[in-house]
This record gives C-alpha cells, sequence and structure tokens, in this order.
C-alpha cells in the first residue's frame, strides 16, 4: 500500500512539470526578457516623429507651404526674411484674382542663377522637404497678380496709374510710397494660361515688365504657381493676413 501510494505521488508530481527534486523542468526553450521602459519609450518617440514627419510633408505637398522672402521687391507688404505662408489650392482649387499675392517656379530663370549660388545642406533641403523649414531656395519668386488671361495691361493712363481692361488702378494702398506704378511704359495682352505679375516696390522689381524681350514675354504660366500667399507668420511684430487689394475691383472682366 505504502509503495503505491509513493508511485501516485511521483505520478502527480511529473503531471505538474517538476523533477522529484522540486526544480522546473526544462521546458527547450528561454523564456524571453521583457523589453526595457526605455526601449519602449525610445520606439513610442520614434513613432511619434515618423507620424509627425509623414504629416507635415502629406500638408507641404497638397496644402500649406512656407518660404522665406529673399529681397526687398515687394516691400512695405513684405520685408526681407518675413516667413509666409502659401496655400497651395491654387490654381487647380481655388480661383486666382487680380492683386493676389502668389509664389512661383522661376522656370524662366529670373533670377539668373549660377554656379556661385550657395546651395542649402543636406539638413536644410532635408528639413524643407518635410515641411519643418521655410524654402529660402533660388527657385521661387513671389509677385503680386497684375493681369490674369485675357487682361489687357497698360502704363499708363495720364496720371501715371496702370490701366487693366481700359480700367485706371489705384495701387497706392500696396505699393512702396515713393514708387511710381511703373517708369516703364508696356502694353500687353495676356495669353491664355498665363499671368502678368509685378512687385510692390515698382522701382526694384524684376517682374514681367523687365522679361517681355525673352521668350516668356514677361508671361508666368499658371502651371508655374505654387501657391497663393495669405499669411505672415514670422516675425512675431509682422504676424499678419496677407489680404487680396480691392485695387481691382472696377476692372471688368477680360473681353
Amino acid at each position: 500500500m505504502v509503495g503505491d501510494k509513493r508511485m501516485k505521488d511521483a505520478r502527480e508530481t511529473n503531471d505538474l512539470g517538476l523533477s522529484g527534486t522540486g526544480s522546473p523542468a526544462p521546458s527547450g526553450r528561454r523564456a524571453r526578457k521583457a523589453p526595457s521602459k526605455w526601449w519602449l519609450m525610445l520606439r513610442e518617440t520614434l513613432m511619434m516623429v515618423i507620424v509627425a514627419l509623414a504629416i507635415s510633408a502629406i500638408i507641404k505637398a497638397f496644402l500649406l507651404q512656407a518660404f522665406q522672402i529673399p529681397s526687398s521687391s515687394m516691400e512695405q507688404t513684405l520685408q526681407i526674411n518675413d516667413r509666409i505662408i502659401v496655400s497651395k489650392l491654387v490654381p487647380e482649387y481655388r480661383q486666382l484674382n487680380r492683386g493676389d499675392v502668389i509664389v512661383f517656379q522661376d522656370d524662366d530663370n529670373w533670377l539668373k542663377r549660377n554656379a556661385d549660388t550657395p546651395s542649402p545642406s543636406l539638413l536644410g533641403k532635408l528639413l524643407t522637404w518635410v515641411g519643418l523649414r521655410p524654402d529660402d531656395s533660388q527657385n521661387h519668386l513671389v509677385k503680386r497678380i497684375v493681369g490674369l488671361p485675357g487682361d489687357r495691361v497698360q502704363c499708363c493712363d495720364t496720371n501715371g496709374r496702370l490701366k487693366v481692361n481700359g480700367v485706371s488702378v489705384d495701387e497706392s494702398g500696396y505699393i512702396n510710397p515713393g514708387s511710381a506704378p511703373s517708369l516703364i511704359k508696356f502694353d500687353v495682352t495676356v495669353p491664355t494660361g498665363k499671368l502678368w505679375v509685378m512687385g510692390d516696390n515698382r522701382s526694384n522689381s524684376e517682374d514681367s515688365r523687365f522679361h517681355m524681350k525673352e521668350p516668356s514675354q514677361g508671361f508666368v504660366s499658371l502651371d508655374q504657381v505654387t501657391g497663393r500667399a495669405f499669411a505672415i507668420m514670422w516675425p512675431i511684430n509682422h504676424l499678419s493676413t496677407i489680404k487680396n487689394t480691392d485695387a481691382f475691383a472696377a476692372v471688368p472682366p477680360a473681353p
């Protein structure tokens, strides 16, 4: 009887996965060590950074983009080193209007770039690409739309003001004080799919007027438009919206 009881106890012990000496039975593999708290925190942080960069890149590609103003051609509306926000919903999704301030690609080399033009660093390019740094490259220009496709733009009437579709335009609300609307005479009709653009600092802006003898004839293609500037975000004391002017309110549609 005693022997039977000992055999029964031994079987029960083996069923529990224990050896007769009380040591754990070998399982065939080691137990996995739980990840450390620091590794979990690092992994979560990396995931958050990746998601944030992805969201920023999507916003920059389809909705908004920041640019830095490199010159005085748009004074007093925009100052050197101002950071502006541009809506990329134009012209595909929202109509452009006379008086809009736009950023466009310098496909026609108005800036006359050369090999001596400094190139942004790799880190700078990366931050600009994902939208975390304003684009301060020499590949874009910022100007104000004066003529839409089909418009006739002339300089000037007897009072020295521009005329658009036969109507004189009072630009005193935005051109740089002391600047004449234009000292260069011109009379152009804007082709289909093109724009006529001018800087607000008329005496220091190489805009459409200065490129009339080039292949582009001074016109900017709608395909070159990156977006419409709608706000100054930096420096803080320049923080403001960039509103469309009512200077062109009386101008009729293009014939």
